[in-house]
């Protein structure tokens, strides 16, 4: 009896001690996270107080988490510019034709790689793996769209670069390791085509790397500017970045030629709270994008990443 009482107790305190280090190991995880959070979340956080408050309060460093005399002047200034709606209208253009041959064409390359009954598939792959370590360079690229007769319209903000080679890679080892031979092979019994697979069963099962790919697509549209300085002339074909910049650019001034300091430091806030507006302009229509794919994003890059 006095040896089950030891046992008994030595197993209570045992209990406690894991519980007790527990809490301990809860307290300073939950501690890190916060701490984490806060420092990704802070920089947003003040870029979006600063684009609700007055010039005066930004040029003067007054806001430091919440928005100081609350205005709307700085998105007033954007978005008098009509160009800046002319850009919204590009931009969304070539982020939703671009997304969509993005997706299309990797889906349709990354396909065939996964199967592994295809010839030379060894050969393909190292082929598209190349492009990923050399590159022709700005001017034979310039070149040939010129030959291709692509400069100047929509097509050369989306055809180029349609194929990410590493997206395609990741969508492939998807395939690989979500998509089963017996699952092609029964379907094949039945009298299933390959087309009616890829579209009636591979397309469904896919909607996590789908989403992922589409997503890194899309932002990288959204963001795209340095093809549009090399390629577009016309300026009603301009993507949003290049008008932002503009704004920004108009913006700016030279304090040296100033003889008035009021006016200055006026200017000078003017051109702050501009910036923080642009910012702000620029980034959240995509920001918005991400809750909708959210619960997909996580499992796709996981399962994409498995092999390679």
């Amino acid at each position: 009896m006095m040896k089950n009482q030891a046992v008994r107790l030595n197993r209570r305190r045992m209990k406690l001690r894991r519980s007790t280090d527990d809490k301990v190991f809860y307290a300073i995880s939950y501690a890190v996270v916060i701490l984490l959070t806060l420092l990704v979340l802070y920089p947003l956080i003040y870029i979006l107080s600063c684009s609700f408050s007055s010039a005066n309060a930004v040029s003067t460093g007054q806001v430091v988490f919440w928005p100081v005399d609350p205005s709307l002047e700085g998105y007033k200034r954007v978005f008098d510019n009509a160009r800046v709606w002319i850009g919204y209208r590009n931009t969304i253009l070539y982020t939703v034709l671009g997304t969509f041959i993005n997706v299309s064409i990797t889906l349709i390359c990354a396909y065939p790689l996964a199967r592994k009954t295809l010839p030379h598939r060894g050969f393909f792959t190292f082929l598209f793996t190349f492009t990923m370590l050399f590159g022709g360079g700005m001017i034979p690229s310039y070149l040939v769209m010129r030959d291709l007769r692509l400069l100047n319209s929509v097509w050369v903000m989306v055809l180029p670069g349609a194929l990410g080679v590493s997206q395609m890679i990741v969508t492939r080892t998807f395939f690989n390791s979500t998509i089963p031979d017996d699952l092609l092979q029964a379907t094949q019994i039945d009298g299933c085509s390959d087309f009616r697979f890829f579209f009636e069963f591979v397309l469904p099962l896919s909607k996590a790397v789908i989403a992922v790919i589409a997503m890194q697509y899309a932002i990288g549209h959204w963001n795209s500017y340095f093809s549009a300085f090399i390629y577009l002339s016309d300026s009603n074909k301009y993507p949003l970045q290049i008008f932002l910049r503009e704004i920004l650019v108009m913006n700016q001034i030279d304090v040296s030629d100033i003889v008035d300091p009021e006016s200055a430091i006026a200017m000078q806030g003017m051109a702050d709270l501009l910036k923080y507006s642009l910012i702000v302009v620029a980034t959240v229509p995509i920001l918005c994008v991400y809750p909708f794919i959210q619960k997909y994003f996580v499992k796709g890059v996981m399962i994409g990443s498995l092999k390679g």
